[in-house]
């Protein structure tokens, strides 16, 4: 069974689809140049679209992991190719100015493991004891920004 790919569109973008009868679904079916037909997209807006897709058919990682990589100006795999997991994650880190949630270094684990095996068995999870294992010995760097991901204003709600 195919992954469901997330794509957020503008209802602009929904509309052209809707009326060329083509469910988002179907998109996924689609090359990067016809995508950019079918919603008359820009090129920079068809490369982020190919980004959501190619990130997310990564198993176990969603749409808000691809837009993270979006974010920090990542658009392929190939871009990945050679990084690790402390050097992704670190920059993740320091990119959102607060300290993340165990499992986003989990996750960090599984993008370098994917992008050197294209091992589709594994999920973020499955790098847990390798994280846990690698923070006892080693801890975390002395730059680790000390606010953590849940006093970012928007996770606060007002609070």
């Amino acid at each position: 069974m195919k992954k469901t790919i997330h794509y957020e569109l503008t209802p602009t973008e929904k509309q052209a689809l809707k009326t060329k009868k083509i469910s988002l679904k179907m998109l996924q079916d689609y090359a990067p140049d016809e995508i950019a037909e079918l919603l008359n997209a820009s090129p920079e807006r068809t490369r982020e679209l190919q980004a959501l897709a190619e990130f997310q058919s990564i198993p176990s990682l969603g749409i808000g992991f691809a837009k993270e990589l979006i974010a920090q100006g990542y658009y392929s795999l190939k871009q990945l190719k050679g990084k690790t997991a402390l050097e992704l994650f670190g920059a993740y880190e320091q990119h959102c100015g607060a300290w993340a949630d165990p499992c986003v270094e989990d996750s960090y684990r599984l993008l370098v493991d994917y992008v050197a095996h294209r091992d589709d068995s594994k999920r973020w999870w499955n790098f847990t004891a390798e994280r846990k294992a690698y923070r006892a010995q080693f801890g975390f760097p002395a730059n680790r920004p000390a606010k953590p991901w849940y006093k970012l204003e928007q996770y606060s709600h007002g609070s």
